[in-house]
């Protein structure tokens, strides 16, 4: 039984529980995987598929191949539902598929092949914001079609929160009365997002974020990252492998020395040369890099309240320098209210601020610690 989680890391607790259903033999029809993103919620839907198979059918000749298809979100024993984009001219009443182009059709099933060789890897498909209504409408169909030699069916919805009202209420219909032998799973980082008569339907599981160890394994076997890398990296991905790897992709040295150029240039009143940098990473990284530099000071602030209080392990081990001198030349700064109005910024940027005005505001927050001392 403990050979079906091979690969997958963590989370023992959401193992437990799915271990336990199983073996009672009585598996709910519905199930919500809850978590931030980039804890392996996707993979585990795969792996309890797996579990299923395996401890009720493990007499089936032909389970290998079905495991198989498992893993290659084959219908009809999985359908897999994601966010993706709108075709030109598409209307509801089209397929989910029907108005894409070529392009669209070809990246998603590029995307497709490099999750079913890795697991943990996160499908992103340009302008795919929602999980449409036509995804959920073709759920009918496919439930409409008998299968004898097929005991379960699973119905995968990723990043389920993305649906519509009327997607959701298409979605409910479902769960008010499911097939015998169909098992949905919903997975999302913002369960609150999907409505309460959804989340009661479901079996509500929770997974926690991952242990700098598991984020460290998961890189070196599914991205072939080196230790000496990941163990600069992991601690600031705050236990999601979606954080480190975006941190990967941003160049994490080159961050990391830009972080601490950024801190030096505010604090030192230099406004527009902090602004220059800022502006330069954004051009060439996007405005999620953004989000990431004001949780790399975060980072580094805390390291300042550790510096305090006399703690030996820092994020910023390398910066030490920064970190001594500015405890000393502030040593009355309110370090929780300066990271909680950082805070603020990533709320504000999450509605779609300006990024230009959350530049400035990041650098006057930063430079009004110099001002105040």
């Amino acid at each position: 039984m403990n050979d079906i989680w091979n690969g997958f890391y963590g989370q023992e607790n959401v193992k437990e529980i799915l271990n336990n259903i199983v073996g009672s033999n009585k598996i709910p029809h519905a199930f919500l995987f809850s978590g931030k993103e980039g804890v392996g919620k996707d993979f585990c839907a795969i792996k309890f598929a797996y579990l299923i198979y395996s401890k009720l059918f493990k007499n089936d000749l032909e389970i290998d191949k079905k495991l198989k298809s498992i893993s290659s979100f084959s219908e009809p024993y999985i359908k897999y539902i994601i966010p993706l984009p709108r075709g030109k001219s598409e209307t509801d009443v089209n397929g989910p598929f029907d108005k894409l182009d070529n392009d669209d059709i070809q990246l998603y099933r590029e995307e497709l092949n490099t999750k079913i060789s890795n697991p943990y890897h996160q499908i992103k498909l340009p302008k795919a914001n929602n999980i449409k209504i036509s995804s959920i409408r073709d759920i009918k169909n496919f439930l409409s079609m008998n299968y004898d030699d097929i005991p379960y069916r699973i119905i995968l919805i990723s990043d389920a929160h993305t649906m519509s009202d009327s997607a959701q209420n298409a979605l409910l219909k479902n769960l008010e009365e499911p097939p015998e032998g169909v098992i949905f799973i919903l997975t999302t980082p913002f369960k609150n997002q999907l409505r309460e008569t959804i989340r009661s339907r479901c079996w509500n599981i929770n997974f926690k974020p991952l242990s700098n160890n598991e984020l460290k394994g998961i890189l070196k076997q599914y991205y072939d990252v080196d230790d000496e890398v990941s163990d600069k990296l992991v601690p600031f991905a705050d236990g999601s492998l979606s954080t480190a790897i975006k941190l990967l992709e941003l160049d994490f040295d080159d961050l990391l020395n830009k972080t601490i150029s950024i801190l030096r240039f505010s604090l030192g009143r230099r406004y527009n040369t902090a602004y220059k940098l800022i502006s330069e990473i954004i051009d060439k990284e996007g405005t999620g890099a953004f989000t990431f530099l004001i949780q790399m000071i975060i980072f580094w602030l805390n390291d300042v309240q550790k510096y305090k209080l006399n703690y030996q392990e820092f994020y910023f081990s390398n910066h030490l320098d920064t970190i001594k001198k500015f405890s000393e030349n502030f040593p009355s700064t309110d370090i929780n209210s300066v990271a909680q109005s950082l805070e603020d910024l990533l709320l504000q940027q999450k509605n779609n601020a300006n990024i230009n005005i959350l530049t400035l505001s990041l650098i006057l927050k930063l430079a009004r610690v110099s001002i105040l001392k």
